[in-house]
């Protein structure tokens, strides 16, 4: 299913569950992977930029990087090394969309940032996850935690809808998933209360279910297991209690679906704080995936 993998890395104990998901994938799937890193500079200039080449500065980087994974990739032949001086979320986008990747990897990419990690300023404006994940052309799959390789043979995969055309594309993303794994799908849609408004009804949780069932179940058909889930809370919450419930081993999201320039969009509350709390790895896919949704229309 994955020929072709990103994977974004430091040297640092932060990326390692990252890194890990990405090296067992490339074995799996017998995938071309490309480990990138990009040598950010605080207050990037383009003199600064230029004269990291000349300097030996990159050349230096790129040896510690290897010496850093080399054990591991051994038994992965179609493993490069690109070491890039620049601004981190434009230069893996780039190398993205030149090696057609169908998968970006990536993890926490530095301690402050980790220390962060169950913190509502993780996604502040400008990190590189979050642009990363608002513009890549393929699926972004976000790893904080450490997984097993036999927690990657998905068994029970969580994709959570509101009805949305973005988040209709993040489903059959997961229908595909389901299908290359023979997984169960767990379809769940969550209805969201403000605190002023009257908490819903089981009339209405029984119509959201019937809605699910009503609008995916002929275009799902062919998978092993199929299920779907209302309930009523905040987003976030209640997806990281069904991933429990479900024994989830991948949750799969819309990277936005309700902002009306997603351009502007941040990561998104709810795919951050389930990002950062799930146990699991959660995939991110954004509205730059479309044209290949409508192959499972």
């Amino acid at each position: 299913m994955f020929k072709d993998i990103v994977l974004a890395a430091t040297q640092s104990e932060e990326t390692e569950p990252g890194a890990n998901v990405a090296f067992a994938f490339a074995r799996k799937h017998e995938a071309r992977l490309v480990i990138i890193h990009v040598c950010g500079l605080p207050s990037p200039g383009w003199g600064d930029i230029r004269n990291m080449l000349p300097s030996g500065e990159v050349a230096r980087i790129k040896k510690q990087i290897q010496e850093y994974y080399s054990e591991r990739v051994q038994d992965i032949p179609n493993c490069r090394f690109e070491v890039i001086p620049g601004v981190p979320h434009s230069e893996i986008l780039r190398l993205a969309r030149k090696v057609n990747s169908d998968l970006i990897v990536m993890g926490a990419h530095t301690k402050d940032f980790a220390e962060k990690r169950r913190s509502k300023t993780w996604g502040l404006e400008g990190s590189t996850l979050e642009r990363v994940s608002q513009k890549a052309r393929c699926p972004v799959m976000i790893v904080t935690r450490p997984v097993s390789e036999a927690g990657l043979d998905f068994k029970n995969i969580v994709v959570a809808t509101d009805f949305s055309h973005q988040s209709e594309c993040a489903l059959y993303y997961a229908s595909q998933m389901a299908r290359q794994y023979a997984a169960n799908l767990h379809i769940f849609h969550v209805m969201e209360k403000g605190m002023s408004e009257q908490i819903a009804s089981q009339e209405e949780i029984d119509q959201a279910k019937k809605r699910l069932a009503d609008e995916y179940r002929e275009r799902l058909k062919g998978l092993q297991s199929c299920t779907y889930e209302a309930w009523v809370g905040t987003p976030s919450m209640e997806i990281l209690k069904f991933a429990r419930q479900k024994s989830a081993d991948l949750i799969i999201m819309a990277h936005h679906s309700k902002e009306v320039d997603p351009e502007e969009a941040a990561l998104g509350s709810t795919v951050e704080q389930v990002a950062l709390n799930a146990s699991c790895p959660t995939m991110s896919v954004n509205r730059h995936f479309d044209l290949r949704c409508a192959l499972y229309e």
